[in-house]
């Protein structure tokens, strides 16, 4: 969310914002909805005032100033819960609009429309070379017993699958390799976040709420979330952090579910797009300066590029154009792996900054070095979701005679070199 002040300073600047992210927002909706809120305000301000006043004077006055001064009040009273009423309604108008107003993207984030139209910005290892016709993981894992998809699909539906084997062995090593390399190494504070969160932890995360239809929802009103980003956030959620305390550095870890409502048709097979995963996010919290969301954008996207490469999976990084933003983003970058089946890069990670937007929202301060309290930034980024990663690892890493050769940095975990 952003504060109702700058919206009204800078009305084109945000009207242009929602132009990029390829929103139907209208900032003039906003401003008249605004201006009724101001006016209730300062005739209530005025009315409430009146009777204070009126008050005080009913004490001093004689018997009969009282009886007119309580019958005057009457009509006051009566005008003042009407104003009342009237704000009530149109501050649930100003509510819904202040949380569909969208952040600025960065002045480097270029235009576009879609994913289509990102910007590769580097890349990383070598594609593989091979002597033969690459299969995809879906005929490699199912060869190897690695993969039940029709008895997922009995069991949970549509993209519903089983991981089995060596494969649920992989995506164990997967994780304690991650929890590894950020706790023991990075120094970041892990945590096992929950995935059943309340509507307000979405809400001020910004998936609220522009993205029910993806959100799978509980009987008593609470929603299963697609990342721990959102939970790890409400942690935080009315707290004023002490600035000695910042930057606070979070590796979580949980369930996730996503109903993947826009992508019918797509990615209908296999690993790749499917409801129900586990996710790794770094999430960090830090002063309210540009320069240090910068600064710490960059360093959750090089911990996301060490990951991928100690595990030598090829990617490329690109940042997302305009209007592959989120409501609440300011910059974006993702990390495609190289797929060998698909030809083609595709989306493995993402890491964002907000700016104070989410904390806004979350009411999430800290006091800085004059004492004053003041809204943090905060960032977030995947450190590895699974199974996508899978995808990527079994593919680039099959041999021709159907094996899996297993990345050095996992063989620890999973105890072999290879799966035969």
């Amino acid at each position: 969310m952003l504060d109702i002040k700058f919206i009204r300073n800078n009305q084109e600047l945000i009207q242009e914002a929602a132009r990029k992210k390829q929103l139907k927002f209208k900032v003039a909706d906003l401003i008249a909805v605004d201006d009724q809120r101001r006016e209730l305000l300062t005739k209530i301000e005025k009315r409430r005032a009146e009777q204070n006043a009126t008050n005080e004077k009913v004490v001093k006055g004689t018997p009969t100033e009282r009886v007119k001064m309580i019958v005057s009040m009457k009509a006051v009273k009566v005008a003042l819960q009407k104003d009342e009423t009237e704000l009530k309604e149109v501050m649930k108008k100003w509510q819904l609009l202040m949380v569909e107003a969208p952040n600025i993207p960065d002045i480097s984030v270029p235009e576009g429309k879609d994913d289509s139209e990102n910007k590769e910005i580097r890349t990383w290892g070598e594609i593989p070379n091979f002597s033969f016709a690459p299969k995809n993981h879906i005929e490699l894992m199912e060869k190897l017993g690695l993969v039940d998809f029709e008895a997922g699909t009995k069991v949970a539906g549509f993209r519903g699958y089983f991981l089995k084997n060596e494969a649920a062995v992989l995506s164990m090593a997967l994780w304690q390799f991650v929890f590894d390399y950020f706790v023991n190494e990075k120094k970041y504070t892990p945590m096992l976040a929950p995935s059943l969160v309340r509507r307000e932890n979405l809400v001020g995360t910004g998936y609220l709420p522009q993205s029910e239809e993806d959100l799978y929802k509980t009987q008593d009103g609470d929603f299963l979330a697609g990342t721990a980003e959102v939970s790890v956030m409400g942690y935080f959620m009315d707290t004023i952090i002490p600035k000695e305390k910042l930057p606070q550095k979070i590796i979580a870890f949980s369930p996730c579910f996503r109903r993947e409502a826009g992508s019918h048709g797509k990615d209908t097979k296999g690993l790749f797009r499917v409801h129900e995963f586990y996710k790794m996010e770094q999430v960090i919290i830090c002063e309210a300066s540009h320069i240090e969301s910068v600064k710490y954008h960059e360093e959750l996207t090089a911990n996301a590029e060490e990951i991928m490469q100690l595990l030598k999976i090829p990617y490329r990084v690109v940042v997302n154009c305009a209007g592959d933003l989120g409501l609440g983003q300011v910059k974006k970058y993702d990390l495609e792996a190289w797929q060998p089946a698909d030809g083609k890069y595709r989306e493995n990670h993402s890491i964002s900054y907000f700016h104070d937007f989410q904390t806004r929202r979350l009411n999430i301060r800290y006091k800085d070095s004059e004492n004053k309290v003041q809204f943090a930034h905060s960032l977030n980024g995947t450190a590895l979701p699974t199974p996508r990663p899978l995808i990527a690892l079994i593919e680039n890493n099959q041999q021709a005679d159907g094996s899996v050769t297993i990345p050095k940095v996992l063989q620890k975990y999973v105890g072999k070199e290879s799966i035969l």
